[in-house]
Order: C-alpha cells, then structure tokens, then sequence
C-alpha cells in the first residue's frame, strides 16, 4: 500500500510546503486564545487555525457554511490531498457518479477517519468551571461546580447547532461508495484511521481509501474539560514555550485544532494510473493497555507493542543497524504531548522497543510548535514523517531546554536537522496514544520502484 496524497490544517497555515518550511524554521503557532473571551481561564492559550478559508480548497464551499469547524478543515485537507493523488477534480455530483473522478470505481473507494464534535453554545457550562477554580489546589471545587451548573444549566439552554459528522460531508463531497468508518480513540484516532484503512486494502476490500483526523476544541467546552483534569500547561506568561515535550520543566499540553488526510492506493492502482509516490506504508500495530480508563501504563508495554508489531509487519529488526550503519529507523514523529506521564512513558516505550539502537534514532514532537490537536494529531504528525522521507529534513522539538527525568533520548532539540548527507531517512514511524491506553503505530519506507 501506498501514499499517493497528503493535506492538513494546521495553526502554522495549510499549504503543505509552507507549513513544513515553518516547521523545519522551529516556529510555534501558540498564542492567546482569539476565539472566545478566554482571559480568566487557567489555560487562556493554544494553537488557532487563522485566516481560514474554504473556498479556497473547495469550488461549492458556500454548501459547507454552516458545517462545524472541523468539517470545513477535512474538507479542506482532503482536496488538498486529492489534488496531490491526482485522481481527479473536487467536483464530484451524486447523480453523475463520473463526474469529477473518472478514474475511480467509487465502490471501491472508502473513507476511515478520527474525528470529533463541533462547538455548541457552552457558556454556562464554562462559566461555572471557570468561578469553581481553586488556583491553589490547581483544580475545580467539585462540589461548587456542581451549584452552579445546577444554576446555570436551566432546560432554557439549548444547543444551537445539529449534530454535523465529518465522514457523510467527506464521502458526499468525494463520492465514497466502499468502506467508509469512524473511530473515537481520543489523541490515537487519526493513527488509527491510517492504520485500519491500511487493513482495509490489505484484505481486498478497497483500491483507494481517504484516511486521517480532524478536531476542533478550542471552544469553553473543550478548554475547561481538559483543566479540570490538570492536563493542561498553565504557563500563561509564556505562551510561546508553554508546549515542551521531553523538557524537565514541561507542565501539560497546549491544545490545537486541525485536519490531516492521507489518500492511500493498493500499489497496482496507483501505478496503473502513473501515480507520484509519496512513500510506502510499511506497518501498522494497534494494541490497547488495559491498565486504566483514564491512566496508560506507566511501563509502557502498550505501546512498545504497538510499534514492535509496525515494524515486524515491515520486517525490520529495530535492535539491529541498517547495511549503513545507522539506526535501522531514521526518524520517529513522537506522540510527545508535553504531559509528565506521555513523554517519559513513551521514552520508556522506544528504549524497550530498540534497544541499543534508540539513540540512534531521531525522535521529535512538532507539538511544540502547533499544539495537540486531538483526533487529527496523529494523521498531521504522519505527514510530517512523509515530509521527513521526501526531503531528508526532520524537524526540532522546540523549547527544549532540560531533558526530563527519563527522557535522555534524541529529540532534536530547537533545531531542526538535515540527514541528507547521511542518506536521507529511509524509514520513519509515526506514533499516536490516546487517552486511556491506546496505542497506534504507523510505519513508513521511501518507496523504491
């Protein structure tokens, strides 16, 4: 199986080239929060998408309008993608199954995605989170909360906004007629996507498949949510370099929003097409901790099983260097959240994975840069090891001052590094966890013809 296509949303911009020159350049998107009066919260920060429009993806976007905002990024990522595959205009009409795509046997053409809820209107909700804040304690007063969200809360507040799921936009816009899915697995869901729409192909059940993630949290709801588990940095007086993975002194996650979608093909109808390669999917391992609902396993099990079982699927020894000499993976796009159990756990996770070889292996987190963002963190993050393998570029983790305890591995501290005099990267990973043990590995390979 192969990529043939990629496209994202990002809080650094949307153009594929643009966004990784960003990247490789270490600049960060976080900033105060634009979207919403977000001056009394605790976390009043993250990464926003600015200046986004549709239209400029989409030639029928006024049709999206009123979709919710992770709609408008998928869709837009997903033509982003497309044009790329070159398998056609954006143009599809229901009622004309060629239009658009006259290459392609639409029932043998299917969608996995990870994706998330749009924003209602959370104003009470927020509010009574927000005055129920113990600064002190760095929690909410449960039982305060819960008087005012009684207050609050009255039947006279309604949702504003219809339940909108991306996958029907998505499989009406392009005409999807096979297997179409979505997964909920939290931070692992876009992974996840990849990983099962890979599986999909592999048992012969589609030629083609969109896959990826979009999410759009910064809203009351989903800012106050993720405070009142402490999950997230309170570094208010420094946005910038509140996301620091690995970083001794890294206190949560700063969230994001976004898209990312990936057009996969069986390699024959890729090539019969005369199709531009992006790289080839090696691997995919799925595993879960079982450990906790919320909590994933401190000894990281999980997820070194994940990746053991992507590279077994590639037939690669991580333990044992390339005909080179060098680390038999050249890059690992981490998980890498900024939280103080993530980072040292899946630290942990590649030691026991590759052994003597993780020193070998660069290992970054552009999180640093443009936040978490959710479902559609780990399709972004994928493409970011696509663009590895296509320029031989991998890019820093930013605000990397102390290394954690636990963390001594290479990150590619606060500049990014060129591996093109050391034969590019071959072979890069993806990682995706998410909350409550799931585990989700991609592996990819330059194709070679």
């Amino acid at each position: 199986m192969v990529i043939t296509g990629a496209g994202w949303v990002t809080p650094l911009g949307s153009d594929i080239d643009s966004v990784w020159n960003r990247l490789i350049a270490g600049e960060s998107a976080i900033r105060p929060l634009e979207r919403f009066p977000a001056e009394a919260y605790p976390t009043n920060f993250g990464a926003e998408v600015a200046n986004f429009e549709l239209s400029r993806f989409l030639a029928n976007a006024e049709e999206h309008e009123h979709a919710h905002r992770h709609i408008r990024y998928v869709l837009a990522a997903a033509a982003q993608a497309w044009k790329q595959s070159g398998l056609g205009d954006v143009s599809h009409d229901p009622n004309n199954r060629n239009s658009g795509f006259p290459e392609l046997d639409h029932s043998r053409f299917g969608i996995y995605l990870g994706s998330g809820e749009g924003a209602p209107d959370f104003d009470a909700y927020s509010s009574s989170n927000v005055d129920s804040w113990d600064d002190e304690a760095r929690s909410v007063d449960t039982i305060k909360w819960a008087k005012l969200a009684y207050e609050r809360m009255t039947p006279t507040l309604e949702y504003q906004q219809e339940p909108q799921f991306a996958i029907t936009h998505l499989a009406d816009v392009f005409g999807a007629e096979g297997p179409t899915n979505n997964c909920m697995t939290a931070c692992a869901a876009s992974t996840q996507s990849v990983g099962e729409a890979y599986e999909v192909m592999r048992r012969g059940d589609a030629d083609v498949m969109l896959a990826g993630g979009s999410h759009a949290m910064l809203h009351p709801l989903g800012i106050t949510g993720f405070i009142r588990l402490t999950a997230m940095s309170t570094r208010t007086d420094s946005p910038q370099t509140a996301s620091r993975p690995f970083d001794a002194t890294r206190d949560g996650f700063v969230m994001g929003e976004g898209a990312g979608i990936c057009v996969l093909e069986t390699l024959e109808h890729a090539q019969a097409r005369g199709a531009n390669i992006l790289c080839e999917v090696g691997g995919y391992g799925s595993t879960a901790d079982a450990y906790r609902i919320t909590d994933i396993d401190p000894e990281g099990d999980g997820a070194a099983r994940a990746m053991r079982a992507a590279l077994e699927q590639a037939g690669i020894d991580p333990t044992v260097p390339g005909s080179d000499g060098r680390g038999p993976v050249q890059y690992i796009s981490a998980h890498g959240t900024s939280t103080p159990e993530n980072d040292g756990i899946e630290t942990k996770a590649v030691k026991k994975v590759f052994g003597d070889q993780a020193n070998q292996v660069p290992f970054s987190s552009v999180k640093s840069m443009i936040g978490h963002l959710i479902q559609a963190a780990g399709a972004v993050e994928m493409i970011t090891a696509i663009q590895a393998i296509r320029t031989g570029f991998v890019p820093p983790t930013i605000n990397h001052t102390t290394p954690g305890e636990g963390c001594d591995l290479d990150y590619v501290p606060n500049a990014a590094r060129d591996l093109n005099g050391e034969g590019g990267v071959r072979v890069a990973m993806s990682n995706g966890f998410g909350f409550g043990g799931q585990n989700d590995s991609i592996l990819l390979q330059r194709f070679e013809a």
